[in-house]
């Protein structure tokens, strides 16, 4: 029978100093980011709780230690089961972690059970925004211009007749015989619409951002189900920052309301021009749109990374709360990822 060497006493050692020479991703948040911004204001959630976040005895995790696996599950859109088996199986995400391969790794429910607690005390966005203040005051953001776009973000397809569609459309509830069975109600989403882009059918929500066009950092987002038009967020996406700034978008967000949404916000509007049937573009707007896709088109490197690097334009969630969550973190980790990338830049100038 052929003997197996079991692991040497520097094989882990040198297995983590090669995954940093191929150039381990996860690491590199590491070396870059301040995680330490995060750990108060996840504690201040559970202040009034048990410090435990399993029953029945089980040891407690830390709760940055958590948050971080929220970080690798939106970075590589994992469910709450295969986070937990990743976890376990790769060395790369235990050392992210500061797990060493004798630690318990929290299961699939905690993970649950934490980001429920994140999402009941609405503190995702908190997060977001606190991220976004260290690199304001670190002076990240050029704030030469701001780009607002939507992406759709689908989410699992409901399997309903017509009139249950109607009847959540109508009145924004689930029909009664849902209500009469709680496992079927578990699985139905009553917040999620349909729409239909270019020819194309999508379900779920909608992703509205608005962005630095120099840093492609995401500065405002909100989320809406997919039904809603791009340009009915504008106001809420548009701050006290942006007066005297360039606003670029494209033609979705064009007309006499936006128009006066762009001047009482004091926003220098270049959005592109829209044609109509009986008034098409002239040659002069056709340049100046061309112009303006120069600087607009860099949002789209964003969905791009979101879209192909974290397979994040679906969603395994139900109901608009647990949206909200799952795509605000998606928002947090691409800011972390595009952070990185920037200091990076930097320190090899």
């Amino acid at each position: 029978m052929k003997n197996i060497n079991p692991l040497g006493l520097f094989d882990d050692h040198f297995l983590m100093e090669k995954l940093t020479k191929l150039g381990d991703p996860l690491q590199r948040l590491n070396d870059y980011i301040d995680w330490k911004i995060f750990e108060e204001p996840i504690e201040q959630v559970f202040k009034n709780e048990s410090k435990d976040l399993t029953k029945g005895g089980r040891p407690s995790f830390s709760r940055l230690m958590l948050f971080k696996s929220l970080i690798i599950q939106s970075l590589y859109n994992l469910s709450d089961d295969q986070l937990e088996y990743q976890i376990i199986d790769r060395a790369s995400f235990k050392r992210f972690l500061g797990l060493k391969k004798s630690d318990k790794v929290p299961d699939s429910r905690t993970f649950w059970l934490f980001r429920q607690s994140l999402i009941e005390k609405e503190v995702i966005v908190s997060l977001f925004r606190i991220f976004n203040e260290s690199l304001d005051t670190a002076g990240v953001f050029a704030n030469e211009g701001k780009i607002i776009d939507a992406s759709f973000v689908e989410a699992p397809r409901q399997r309903n007749t017509r009139e249950e569609n109607k009847h959540i459309k109508e009145t924004g509830e689930a029909p009664k015989t849902w209500k009469e069975n709680p496992h079927k109600l578990a699985q139905k989403d009553v917040d999620a619409r349909w729409t239909k882009k270019n020819n194309t059918t999508f379900y779920g929500y909608k992703n509205h951002v608005k962005t630095d066009t120099k840093t492609k950092l995401i500065e405002e987002y909100t989320v809406t189900d997919a039904s809603v038009h791009d340009s009915q967020v504008i106001e809420e996406l548009l701050t006290e920052k942006d007066k005297g700034l360039p606003l670029y978008a494209d033609s979705a967000y064009t007309g006499e309301e936006q128009e006066k949404i762009y001047k009482k916000k004091k926003v220098i509007n270049k959005v592109n021009e829209k044609g109509y049937r009986n008034k098409p573009l002239s040659e002069e707007q056709k340049v100046n749109n061309k112009e303006k896709s120069r600087t607009r088109a860099r949002v789209e490197h964003l969905f791009g990374f979101v879209e192909n690097s974290m397979n994040g334009s679906f969603i395994r969630t139900i109901g608009i709360a647990r949206a909200r969550a799952k795509i605000g973190m998606m928002n947090l980790t691409y800011n972390i990822c595009r952070c990185v990338q920037l200091k990076i830049v930097v320190a090899m100038e």
